[in-house]
């Protein structure tokens, strides 16, 4: 037996794809980066980044950029 193949029935204007993508494909990466960039900027990382006062300045600069 072969199975029916499902397409869709309405045209695309020419020269567009069709490029819809699932809510969570925009979610789980903006919320990944997020919780890097905390887990970076938190408390615990002010000790790790002592030795290197570079770092700490753009950490510092970051967390001064989001905070209220």
């Amino acid at each position: 037996m072969s199975a029916r193949s499902h397409t869709s029935t309405r045209p695309l204007p020419t020269g567009v794809a069709d490029t819809r993508l699932p809510w969570w494909a925009l979610v789980l990466p903006v919320a990944a980066f997020t919780a890097l960039l905390l887990l970076m900027a938190g408390p615990g990382g002010a000790h790790a980044t002592a030795g290197d006062p570079g770092v700490g300045r753009v950490l510092e600069q970051i967390q001064q950029t989001l905070s209220p």
